[in-house]
């Protein structure tokens, strides 16, 4: 009688429970499960010893005490980068050469006298200068002709390269990009009379003979240059001279009119 009453009095302490609940607490109690917090043993080494934090585990005086990873430096050493001074200049390496541009050019300013080993390596850094400096000339003058010129100067030296490659037959061995070169340096003393030609009166007879000295002057010069350079042009020599008279005579008709 008395262990039933202790049951009895227990349910009426906990009277939230329900009936289950009340008899697994009458009965016996369950346990809980226990959770250990795992220790991360220490990087020192010691035996048996563990960090005070779990999970991680932080050794600053280690970290702190390592050197800084090494990076190239200017210095021209072992696996280090190269010193400013050992690199190439950027016109050399962009291929500039403003000594051969000089040179070239006052080959070309002497109608006399063509010296073609100059010209044997064709570049367009001079010629693209050239004109640019003729479109300029003709701002000066009024006249926007940067386009036309830079597409005049391609379709003529694509016309010069058509019509020598057909005289040459076989025989020619004229590339168009040194054509492009030598049709961009002769066009210099075109620039000298597209600045002249800004203080003298255009369409006036002084203007029409500077520009037919001019015109000359240009087919001249590309003429012998391509005479020496190509072996097979002395054949066709008048023939090429009278496309450089077409090619130029249109660039005339710019600065004249």
């Amino acid at each position: 009688m008395r262990g039933r009453e202790e049951i009895a009095l227990s349910f009426d302490a906990n009277p939230g429970l329900t009936a289950p609940q009340q008899r697994r607490a009458a009965g016996f109690v369950t346990p809980q499960p226990q959770f250990r917090t795992p220790m991360m043993p220490s990087s020192g080494g010691g035996q048996g010893g563990t960090s005070g934090l779990p999970f991680l585990s932080f050794d600053l005086g280690a970290s702190s005490s390592a050197p800084p990873p090494r990076v190239g430096s200017y210095g021209g050493g072992n696996g280090g980068f190269a010193s400013f001074e050992d690199e190439a200049p950027l016109l050399e390496e962009l291929g500039i050469n403003p000594r051969q541009i000089a040179q070239k050019t006052f080959a070309v300013l002497n109608p006399l006298r063509a010296n073609a080993d100059l010209h044997e390596d064709g570049d367009l850094s001079g010629p693209f200068v050239f004109c640019l400096l003729f479109g300029l000339c003709q701002l000066l003058a009024g006249k926007f002709h940067f386009g036309i010129i830079l597409g005049w100067g391609s379709l003529a030296s694509l016309f010069l390269y058509v019509v020598f490659n057909l005289l040459a037959g076989r025989n020619g061995s004229l590339d168009l990009y040194r054509c492009c070169s030598l049709v961009g340096y002769c066009v210099i003393p075109m620039i000298i009379f597209s600045a002249l030609s800004i203080f003298i009166p255009q369409g006036g007879p002084l203007s029409f003979t500077l520009g037919l000295l001019t015109i000359l002057w240009c087919t001249r010069s590309c003429t012998s240059l391509l005479v020496v350079l190509a072996p097979c042009a002395d054949e066709h020599k008048f023939l090429v001279a009278y496309a450089c008279v077409i090619i130029y005579s249109a660039f005339a008709m710019l600065v004249i009119f």
